[in-house]
């Protein structure tokens, strides 16, 4: 029912946006300024769909060799607690994985903690105010 595609055309890219509208700028009120920003030029684009709905997204992008940084994760509100976290993030690191990333790192919104330790995701900074968000910076090592 649901599916995890990497964006490969405007339409699904337009689909990334429109999650991350709705769920960082509506939702979180995070300014539209700030939550779209250079990288998306050259990030790796993720979106979840159920059917031809779009209702998550994330991306992931190098930072340095050898090292994937995940942003922009988010889920509709009315599809958050199906598990689907855990569905964007395994494309996520499946795709860091097969771009030869060592690791992965993000900066987590403090109440989502729990959520990224459960997946093997361990914290690394004290916590920071982004977009008027609590965060703090997080990683995990990739298997090869």
């Amino acid at each position: 029912m649901f599916h995890v595609t990497i964006v490969s055309a405007d339409k699904e890219l337009e689909d990334a946006f429109l999650v991350r509208r709705k769920v960082f700028v509506d939702e979180q009120r995070v300014p539209l300024s700030l939550e779209i920003d250079e990288f998306d030029e050259t990030a790796s684009h993720f979106v979840i769909y159920k059917k031809d709905v779009p209702i998550g997204a994330g991306r992931i992008r190098e930072t340095i060799t050898g090292v994937g940084k995940v942003e922009r994760v988010c889920i509709l509100p009315s599809y958050r607690g199906l598990h689907l976290g855990k569905l964007i993030m395994q494309a996520l690191e499946d795709h860091g994985s097969e771009q030869g990333f060592e690791k992965i790192v993000l900066n987590a919104q403090s109440h989502a903690i729990p959520f990224y330790e459960s997946i093997g995701y361990t914290i690394t900074s004290p916590e920071f105010m982004d977009a008027d968000i609590p965060h703090r910076a997080m990683e995990k090592k990739l298997i090869k």
